[in-house]
């Protein structure tokens, strides 16, 4: 059992050792073992007296790299301290030039500081000026020329100054002037053309009564998606077909802006539209009106007509309210005032309902209107808060626009009842004058028949 088990640990412990389990595995005893312990002892030696004598030769070589490599390292630092004393003579020598340069530029400093500003200055303004679109080329000589002034090694030259006043006076002289250019535009479809536009001065472009955008990170004409209305476009072609005399158009001096926030307005069917199925039955409502109100006055007129002319006429009772009035008093010669006076007051109070007809409608649209217009504004707010309760007030645009569309049916419903108003009280004092010449006439009937019977 002791044999076995001194057997097994040779076994491993010589595996581990030559680092080769094959031979452990093959092993069979411990003379075999030990034999190829001894040769596996011999062949390491071997290898490890040829590595010596390899690294004994390559010594020398060694040695001599390390000599090359130190003489090589002196010779950087004496090139070392030769460039740094170089260095250090060049910097004073540019020193002194600087300042030579500094005290011959004198007062020509302060003239190079205040043209590198202005054309810093006039690129800025030229790249999104409308008139980039005919000198394309100025901004990169501007560029130039500021590097220019602000370099200590080149000097501008007196052509290169002149030219920067005379861009800025052509750009002067073309802000008041009318001028048609072949250029590209892209239209509303996001393709190029080729047209001719008409840039009126610094402030709009036009073509085919379209107004054009230029962007100046491109250097494109755009067409506007939303054009303003149809007096401006109107002018804009115009303007583009003129040869010459004095045309009306509509400048923008804000360079756009205002026609950005023009084409942005939304129009007269937008806000209808934006008033909803409640802005809807509010414009009903008024049109109902309106012609309840026409029909009325029309009536009216007509029969104040035939009542003057009765007036004129009061033997004759004619197919009208004072000629049925008159009809009754003519039918009654014999009637005494009392009796007649209340005949009169009836056929009076029948013939108040006719003149008086569809008023109460008006009144209720004139009242239900704005009523419907303050629903509309209600829902439309709840609505707008809904939309700032799921996504915040972060956005003002988003709130300004929700309380916008939800005035619309409040502006909607004052619309109606304001002329519902005056046209209702127009038909009642109508109806009211009416109504006065019936009893004026029946008065005066009355006050005859007493003066006879007295």
């Amino acid at each position: 059992m002791i044999n076995r088990i001194l057997k097994a640990a040779l076994i491993t412990g010589l595996a581990f050792g030559l680092g080769n389990t094959a031979y452990a595995a093959q092993a069979v005893s411990l003379d075999e073992l030990l034999q190829q312990v001894k040769s596996g002892r011999v062949k390491d030696a071997e290898e490890n007296r040829k590595r010596i004598a390899e690294f004994q030769q390559a010594r020398g070589q060694q040695q001599q790299l390390l000599r090359n490599m130190e003489a090589e390292q002196v010779r950087q630092e004496q090139l070392s301290v030769q460039l740094e004393n170089t260095f250090e003579a060049n910097d004073a020598q540019i020193i002194d030039l600087e300042r030579a340069l500094q005290e011959r530029l004198g007062e020509l400093k302060e003239l190079f500081g205040v043209l590198q500003q202005a054309a810093g200055d006039a690129r800025g303004n030229f790249d999104t000026s409308v008139t980039q679109i005919q000198f394309p080329d100025r901004g990169e000589w501007l560029t130039e020329f500021a590097q220019k002034m602000g370099s200590t090694t080149r000097m501008p030259t007196l052509e290169e100054i002149e030219r920067i006043w005379f861009e800025l006076q052509r750009e002067m002289t073309e802000s008041a002037r009318v001028a048609s250019i072949n250029t590209t535009v892209i239209n509303a479809s996001g393709e190029e053309e080729q047209r001719d536009v008409v840039r009126v001065g610094l402030f709009n472009v036009v073509s085919d009564g379209k107004y054009l955008e230029y962007v100046p990170e491109t250097g494109r004409l755009v067409e506007l998606q939303r054009q303003p209305a149809g007096r401006y476009t109107g002018r804009a072609a115009n303007l583009q077909s003129a040869t010459d005399g004095m045309h009306g158009f509509a400048v923008d001096p804000t360079r756009g802006q205002l026609l950005a926030l023009l084409v942005q307005s939304p129009s007269l069917t937008e806000r209808i539209a934006q008033g909803k199925e409640v802005g809807y039955v509010i414009i009903a409502l008024g049109i109902v009106g309106l012609a309840i109100a026409i029909w009325r006055l029309l009536a009216l007129s007509g029969t104040a007509a035939k009542v003057n002319r009765q007036t004129k006429n009061l033997e004759q009772a004619g197919n009208n309210p004072l000629g049925r009035v008159l009809k009754i008093a003519h039918d009654n010669p014999d009637s005494d005032v009392e009796a007649l006076e209340l005949k009169l007051g009836e056929a009076i109070l029948k013939e108040i309902p006719k003149f008086n007809s569809m008023l109460p409608f008006l009144k209720i649209i004139s009242v239900v209107a704005p009523l419907l217009g303050l629903l509309g504004t209600v829902t439309g707010m709840i609505v707008t808060f809904q939309a700032i309760t799921l996504y915040g007030a972060g956005d003002p645009k988003l709130m300004a626009g929700g309380i916008s569309t939800a005035l619309v049916t409040t502006v909607l419903g004052l619309c109606v009842a304001i002329p519902t108003v005056f046209l209702h009280t127009l038909v009642q004092s109508r109806a009211k004058r009416l109504t006065q010449i019936l009893q004026e006439e029946a008065a005066g009937m009355l006050s005859e028949r007493a003066e006879r019977m007295a």
